[in-house]
């Protein structure tokens, strides 16, 4: 019984200890769309992609890249399992924006861009 009883309480330990380590990797990007005046814009395509240097004289855009559309709030959000650094390019209609952002592992990273 006694043997039952340190396996259990041994084994209740483990469970807790490895699920308490679990670290909390996902990386999200939030970009926020405004105007030149500083209002939100609903509809905007917003595209997160990675240029990769194959060459010192060619550019190649990388497998891992997202695109999606602003809310009514101007924003749009993204989750990446692994940190990097993603090109952002914000268009709707004739209006464009770029930038850069950089996503740190277990962090959520806010990005506003003015299109013009």
């Amino acid at each position: 019984m006694k043997n039952i009883s340190i396996f259990i309480l041994s084994a209740s330990i483990l469970v807790f200890t490895f699920s308490a380590c679990q670290k909390k990797t996902d990386c999200t990007a939030n970009i926020t769309c405004n105007d030149a005046q500083g209002k939100p814009m609903n509809g905007v395509e917003v595209r997160l992609f990675a240029n990769v240097k194959t060459s010192p004289t060619t550019t190649k855009v990388a497998d891992v890249k997202a695109t999606g559309v602003t809310d009514k709030d101007g924003k749009v959000s993204f989750i990446f399992k692994l940190p990097a650094i993603f090109d952002v390019n914000a268009s709707v209609g004739t209006s464009t924006a770029t930038a850069l952002i950089k996503l740190e592992e277990g962090k959520t990273t806010e990005k506003t861009v003015e299109l013009k």
